[in-house]
């Protein structure tokens, strides 16, 4: 299943290497897009928990 995490902030590049680092810890399959502010995870309601919670420990706000 397919879900999109939209994220508040996610503005330049550096953001986005920063949730593909932490991202790349989980073993969530993940997408970052920059330009649509978003992240979309490939998995079930587990996968997305864990992505959310990593990114909101980045300190990024989820809409």
């Amino acid at each position: 299943m397919r879900n999109v995490i939209l994220v508040r902030n996610l503005n330049n590049q550096e953001d986005a290497k920063r949730i593909e680092q932490a991202l790349s810890q989980t073993r969530t399959d993940y997408e970052v897009n920059l330009e649509k502010q978003c992240v979309v995870i490939e998995g079930n309601t587990d996968m997305v928990a864990v992505a959310r919670k990593v990114i909101n420990d980045l300190g990024f706000r989820i809409l």
